[in-house]
C-alpha cells in the first residue's frame, strides 16, 4: 500500500500541473478573445469620435438629425419596455404557475423571435401594414399609418424584445413552485394581491435583469426597425440607423461620435446587470 501511494503521488502532481496549465491557457484565449473583438473596438470607437476635438464631438450629438434619433430611441424604449415587461410577467405567471393546455405552444411562440431574423419580422410588419398590405389599405383610409412611422418602429422593437423579461422569469417561478400562493389564496388574499405581495417579491431580481436585457436590445435594434422605418431623417431614424446613414456618408466621425453614445448605454447596463446578478446571487446565499 506504501509502495502504491508513493507511485500515485507524481501522477496527482501531474493532473494538477496539467489542470493549472490548461486553466490558464483557456483564461489567456478568453481574455484575449475579448480583448480583440471588444476592448479593442471599443477604443476604437471613442478615439474617433474624440480624434477632431470636443467641440466636433459636441456638436455631432447635438445636430438636429442626431437629437431627434436619440429622442426617438428613448421614445421607443419607453414605449416597449414596460409593455413587453407587463407582457412578460403574465405570460411567466401563466406558465409558471398554472397547467393548461396550449401552454407548450405559447412557450413556443415566446421563443419565436429569437429563431426569426430581424428583418424577416420586419418584412412581415410591412406585408401586414404597408399600403399594399393587408391591413394597411383600412387603417390609411382612417389616418392611421403603421409603416414608415413610429408605430412601426414600436412594433418591430416590441416583436424582438418580447422574449427577454418572460424568458428571465419563467424558470424562477417554475422553480419556485405554488406552495406560497395557494398559502396566500388558503389565507384570503386575492389573486391579484398574491400576484403583488407574493410572487413578484420573489422574482424581484430575475424581472430587473430581464428588464435590463429587453432594454438593452430595445435601444441597439436595427434589422427589423431599419425595414420599418424608411430611412425618413430627423423622423424615422433611430440612433443605430442614424449612425448607418453617417457612416454611409463619410461623416465618420460624427458616426463614432453617436456611436460612443451607444456604446456608453451598453456599458451602463452591463454594469447594472453585473450589480443585479450580483445582488441577486447574494440573496439567495442568505435566504
Amino acid at each position: 500500500m506504501a509502495q502504491l501511494s508513493t507511485n500515485t503521488t507524481p501522477i496527482f502532481q501531474t493532473a494538477a500541473n496539467e489542470s493549472r496549465f490548461v486553466k490558464v491557457t483557456l483564461i489567456g484565449i478568453a481574455l484575449s478573445f475579448l480583448f480583440l473583438f471588444l476592448v479593442l473596438p471599443l477604443i476604437a470607437i471613442f478615439y474617433r469620435a474624440f480624434e477632431q476635438g470636443l467641440a466636433v464631438y459636441f456638436a455631432s450629438i447635438s445636430e438636429p438629425d442626431a437629437l431627434s434619433a436619440i429622442k426617438l430611441t428613448f421614445l421607443v424604449v419607453l414605449i416597449t419596455v414596460p409593455l413587453n415587461t407587463l407582457f412578460g410577467i403574465a405570460a411567466a405567471w401563466a406558465i409558471g404557475k398554472f397547467q393548461f393546455r396550449g401552454k407548450n405552444l405559447l412557450t413556443t411562440f415566446i421563443d419565436l423571435p429569437f429563431s426569426v431574423s430581424p428583418v424577416i419580422a420586419g418584412l412581415i410588419f410591412v406585408l401586414l401594414f404597408s399600403s399594399h398590405g393587408v391591413f394597411g389599405p383600412w387603417l390609411l383610409d382612417r389616418g392611421i399609418q403603421i409603416i414608415f412611422s413610429i408605430p412601426g418602429i414600436v412594433l418591430a422593437t416590441m416583436f424582438v424584445t418580447v422574449p427577454f423579461v418572460a424568458r428571465e422569469l419563467i424558470p424562477v417561478m417554475q422553480a419556485q413552485g405554488t406552495a406560497q400562493e395557494e398559502a396566500s389564496l388558503t389565507l384570503g388574499a386575492s389573486g391579484w394581491k398574491t400576484l403583488w405581495h407574493v410572487t413578484l417579491p420573489n422574482v424581484k431580481w430575475a424581472l430587473l435583469y430581464g428588464v435590463i436585457l429587453c432594454n438593452a436590445r430595445a435601444i441597439g435594434e436595427f434589422g427589423a426597425v431599419s425595414v420599418v422605418s424608411g430611412h425618413i431623417r430627423g423622423l424615422t431614424n433611430t440612433m443605430p440607423l442614424h449612425i448607418e446613414i453617417l457612416y454611409n456618408e463619410y461623416q465618420f466621425t460624427a458616426a463614432f461620435a453617436v456611436a460612443s453614445l451607444m456604446s456608453l448605454l451598453a456599458i451602463f447596463t452591463l454594469i447594472v446587470k453585473n450589480i443585479i446578478e450580483w445582488k441577486s446571487t447574494t440573496v439567495r446565499r442568505g435566504s
